[in-house]
């Protein structure tokens, strides 16, 4: 039932030949440029889980798994491979390296075991994995390393031999950088966030601060951190020292939108943009910590890389509205343009005023030179929980996870990959980029983040 497809070439799963159901999708997934696509699903959760806090029912048989689409010799094949994780993070938890042949993986929670149905019988998350793809038929587990207890995203360098992770425990948020090489991973080195500066004086634990989202900028000499408890934006520069890794501050912290629970670099390295969900921290249920407000995306233009890091000043210089509850951003390829992934009311029960059918993707321009963000248009779909998204090599599709189908939906309306075309637009006639929805690639039950690589 997985596929991606070129005109002429063949689907083959990795269980032998091609079914009904990969053939009737082949020509949607193989619009995608890429070479390889990789999707994480969590098997332990349902869509209702956030306001019931009752997990998937045993009898269903989900799994916590890692799916793998790659072209080879001319032939799109399929390898699936569990490894655990844990829709409760923010959508980066996954990561390929630029030649996809490795998918990163860490876990906020850990898989149920045979005993405990809730949220609060699932153990705290505690393992890094190295999933080795160079046998695309047959992804394999090729290391783990131990970190701090609920890690809450990943990045990996541009050459692929670091990978940064932030966590949050009771006692303090890290910040973890380990080394990978030859399929093995180095030490894990860890930084207290608060002996970097970074503190809260809240009466919450770790004084108010947790990091929910880590990236590395393109040059491999920054990364990135989210602070949405406190609406800021901190950045290191990342160096060496005594063979280890080493991290200091990199100019000033910005203050953005309200929850930046997600951001990313462009791809020139000159801004970093935030999807700014708007939870209310303090609220008991699920019903008020959701906002009602729409969600926002903030533009933060960084300082000049060669500026020393101690004087360098980075500057908010634009915002805008997406949609309600927006999680995963992506940027294209060019840069021109910028999307977010909104839950809507999605998440709440359907006897929940508050539930909504559809939720939506949220399209964006921007200008590289000044930072600029317009949002242009939201596109809707059927379906429970997206999350995670991204525009493919070319810049020509949008992809985005849906965890999973409404129950009365039809047969292509399940867990899968919702897919668009870009339509770039012609700005000498003033037409503006859209997106065409073309329908939907089916996967595991509670995918909810999608990476590419080539």
């Amino acid at each position: 039932m997985f596929s991606s497809t070129f005109r002429g070439l063949v689907f083959v799963t990795a269980l032998g030949g091609p079914t009904i159901a990969a053939a009737q999708s082949l020509d949607l997934a193989g619009r995608i440029s890429a070479s390889r696509i990789a999707v994480i699903s969590d098997g332990d959760f349902v869509a209702q889980t956030y306001a019931t806090g009752q997990l998937a029912s045993r009898e269903a048989g989900f799994r916590d798994m890692l799916t793998i689409l790659s072209i080879v010799d001319g032939k799109v094949v399929t390898g699936t491979v569990p490894v655990s994780n844990s829709v409760t993070a923010a959508p980066e938890i996954l990561q390929l390296t630029a030649d996809g042949q490795t998918a990163f993986v860490t876990e906020r929670l850990g898989e149920r075991s045979g005993e405990g149905d809730t949220v609060r019988d699932l153990p705290a998350g505690r393992r890094l994995f190295a999933v080795d793809l160079s046998n695309a038929t047959a992804p394999r587990l090729a290391d783990t390393a131990e970190i701090a207890a609920f890690p809450e995203a990943l990045s990996v360098s541009p050459d692929g031999r670091r990978v940064a992770v932030v966590s949050n425990t009771a006692e303090a948020s890290f910040v973890q950088i380990i080394g990978y090489a030859e399929g093995r991973f180095g030490p894990v080195t860890r930084f207290d966030l608060a002996h970097l500066g970074i503190t809260g004086s809240a009466s919450r634990p770790r004084g108010g601060v947790t990091a929910t989202n880590v990236h590395w900028h393109p040059s491999g000499r920054f990364i990135a951190v989210n602070i949405n408890t406190q609406n800021r934006i901190v950045f290191f520069e990342v160096g060496d020292a005594n063979d280890a890794p080493s991290l200091r501050l990199w100019g000033n912290s910005v203050e953005v939108g309200a929850d930046p629970f997600v951001g990313r670099f462009t791809p020139d390295g000159r801004h970093y943009l935030t999807s700014n969900w708007g939870r209310n921290f303090a609220a008991a249920d699920l019903e008020g910590r959701i906002p009602e407000t729409q969600s926002t995306v903030s533009v933060v233009r960084l300082a000049d890389p060669e500026e020393p890091a101690a004087t360098a000043r980075h500057q908010l210089v634009a915002g805008t509205e997406t949609d309600l509850s927006a999680e995963g951003i992506a940027i294209s390829p060019d840069g021109r343009l910028a999307a977010t992934v909104n839950m809507r009311g999605t998440a709440f029960p359907p006897a929940s005023a508050r539930f909504q059918r559809e939720a939506t993707v949220t399209l964006l321009s921007f200008d590289r030179v000044t930072g600029g963000i317009v949002k242009i248009a939201d596109y809707p779909f059927e379906g429970s929980l997206p999350e995670g998204g991204s525009f493919d090599s070319t810049g020509d599709h949008f992809i985005a996870t849906v965890f999973q189908g409404h129950a009365d939906a039809g047969p292509d309306t399940g867990a899968g990959l919702e897919v668009f075309r870009v339509v770039k637009g012609d700005a000498a006639s003033g037409e503006r980029p859209s997106l065409e929805r073309i329908g939907r690639v089916p996967l595991p039950h509670g995918a909810h983040h999608v990476d590419l690589a080539g």
